[in-house]
């Protein structure tokens, strides 16, 4: 199983992941990185800033990872870089998809520029930004 080699992608070509943000998932995060920041796991702290508990931004920013790695431009993808900017919080239970687009191609470099966003299941844009990848070579 490979992803798409640098010829095999066009601009505009698009990919999306969804997945639903579990209590589980926060705090097997917050395990693997070391992030017990109270307003992922203190349901008393979080309601001094929000109405409830949150999901690490690095998390929701990892569904992009997963959109990549397995979808667009897939397996054997390798992330060079990613910006993001959070517009929203991620609360547990929410639905987030993440989508990827093909904005510009460096087929000499072999470096592909993507669009990214993930939205919730209300359609608000809960992160935005872009990121730079090395797709595939042929084998």
């Amino acid at each position: 199983m490979r992803g798409l080699t640098i010829d095999e992608l066009k601009i505009g070509d698009r990919a999306c992941f969804e997945k639903i943000v579990s209590e589980d998932d926060v705090y097997s995060f917050a395990e693997i990185t070391g992030d017990f920041n109270p307003l992922h796991v203190d349901e008393k702290k979080c309601k001094e800033v929000f109405r409830k508990r949150i999901a690490h931004g690095a998390l929701i920013a990892g569904y992009l990872s997963a959109c990549i790695g397995m979808y667009l431009p897939g397996p054997g993808t390798i992330y060079l870089s990613q910006n993001s900017k959070f517009n929203l919080p991620v609360y547990f239970g929410d639905t987030i998809k993440a989508e990827v687009e093909v904005l510009k191609i460096y087929k000499n470099e072999n470096i592909v520029k993507l669009k990214t966003t993930c939205t919730n299941s209300k359609g608000h844009r809960v992160l935005t930004g872009e990121a730079f990848v090395m797709p595939p070579s042929i084998a």
